[in-house]
C-alpha cells in the first residue's frame, strides 16, 4: 500500500521506511525525499556519527525517532546496515506513523 513518490510502505503492523544516510554529514537533520536512479523514492538523512561499529546506524534511528515520537525500540534496520540505503521497520499503527511521516515531510519544505 505505497503511494507513488513516497519513502515508505504501510503494513498492518507498522511502515518500512526507506533511507539514504550519509555519516559524518555535519549534523543531525532530514533533508527530504530524493528519487534515486532507478527511481524509488528515499528519504535523505544525514547524521554527525562515524560509519564504524554501527555509529551511524545508531544515530539514524535516534533521528528517525525523534522525527516521528516514537521509543528507539519501535524501530530497526531490517536491510542495509552497511550500505548507504537502508530500510528501517517501524513499529506502531501504520496510519498515524504514515500521517507523522508525512507531517515530517511537509515540515521540510
Amino acid at each position: 500500500m505505497a503511494d507513488a513518490g513516497v519513502p515508505w510502505t504501510a503494513l498492518s503492523d507498522g511502515v518500512v521506511l526507506t533511507v539514504r544516510l550519509t555519516p559524518r554529514g555535519g549534523r543531525d537533520s532530514i533533508d527530504g525525499i530524493e528519487q534515486m536512479a532507478d527511481g524509488r523514492a528515499v528519504l535523505k538523512v544525514r547524521v554527525r556519527a562515524v560509519p564504524s561499529e554501527g555509529e551511524a546506524n545508531a544515530a539514524l534511528v535516534k533521528v528517525i525517532a525523534r522525527a516521528v515520537h516514537l521509543p528507539l525500540r519501535s524501530i530497526e534496520i531490517v536491510a542495509g546496515a552497511t550500505t548507504r540505503v537502508k530500510r528501517l521497520r517501524i513499529a506502531g499503527d501504520a496510519a498515524t506513523l504514515t500521517a507523522r511521516l508525512r507531517d515530517m515531510i511537509a515540515a521540510q519544505e
